[in-house]
């Protein structure tokens, strides 16, 4: 059944109100997103914050009459929102899914192959990480998702614990298991993304060794690798309580981090690990370091 949705752009500040009309109205959803080109690079936990010009766009079931409801929102709407307002028919699709269309088959380093659920490596001998993020972030094809697991091929990892903070769909603590982790805790703010992870972590039969958390409810254990896939100012911010999590000779791996923002965050971990070289791609940068004594600290 096709769906009637209708979209209008409005000042930051008019969005919340117009959420709320459009809810009025009846409508079965309301979404906001980027008018223009004002990217949100680093939202904080919880954190909802809008664009300074937010594209308003709500769904209608497909029987209702579009020009009665455009003159209902019209005569509600300030002038220059109401100028702006837009209606169209939509046929009926799994919108979460659509994006997942162009996701395929990827090899990261040598032998870790991501791939969408019941389709093959390009390797016979790959170790396969089979995924379906459902609504949580993390497939491999961002940059800084893609720096992590190359390092994460790279490395030694048997027998090794792993904690990794941020983890969305669950990706990289899988593929730390599935490359000879012991045991994973991943953590992350989101519940979708607890789900998500815990539904991976069984699909690739790994589920025994990974505990997921909300990061009020991790427990205390150090471990000897920690991955942390967020972004400069929430490094910046959980730097002392990140470190803590990490074994004395232990490794951390982060990520997220534009080029312009690798210094200001590789100073700030310095005083608590030695820093090794950046990896770059695309404009993002992934940083690593050794856990110092904490004794000795600088």
């Amino acid at each position: 059944m096709p769906w009637l949705q209708i979209s209008v752009t409005a000042e930051q500040e008019q969005a919340p109100l117009l959420e709320l009309l459009f809810e009025n109205l009846g409508a079965l959803s309301v979404t906001l997103g980027d008018a223009e080109d004002h990217p949100i690079l680093e939202p904080g936990p919880g954190d909802q914050p809008l664009w300074p010009q937010t594209r308003v766009s709500a769904l209608f079931e497909g029987h209702r009459d579009a020009q009665r409801l455009g003159a209902e929102l019209r005569s509600s709407l300030p002038p220059r929102v109401a100028q702006s307002l837009a209606v169209e028919r939509v046929e009926d699709r799994l919108w979460e899914r659509v994006w997942l269309d162009d996701f395929h088959p990827m090899r990261f380093g040598r032998r870790l192959w991501v791939c969408p659920q019941g389709m093959p490596a390009g390797a016979a001998d790959a170790v396969t990480l089979e995924l379906d993020p459902g609504l949580a972030f993390g497939t491999g094809t961002h940059p800084t998702t893609a720096l992590c697991l190359e390092w994460l091929d790279g490395a030694d990892l048997r027998g090794r614990n792993v904690i990794d903070y941020g983890c969305g769909s669950g990706i990289l603590a899988i593929a730390a298991l599935l490359l000879g982790a012991s045991e994973a805790i991943a953590v992350d703010h989101d519940p979708q993304a607890l789900e998500a992870t815990k539904n991976n972590a069984e699909r690739n039969r790994v589920s025994q060794r990974l505990n997921a958390y909300l990061p009020s409810q991790m427990p205390a254990p150090q471990a000897q690798v920690l991955l942390a896939n967020i972004l400069a100012g929430p490094l910046i911010e959980l730097c002392s309580d990140l470190a803590q999590r990490v074994k004395c000779g232990g490794r951390i791996v982060l990520s997220g981090i534009l080029s312009e923002q690798a210094a200001t965050v590789t100073q700030r971990y310095q005083r608590y690990f030695e820093m090794g070289t950046p990896a770059m791609l695309d404009g993002w940068v992934r940083l690593e370091g050794v856990r110092r004594n904490p004794a000795v600290s600088a």
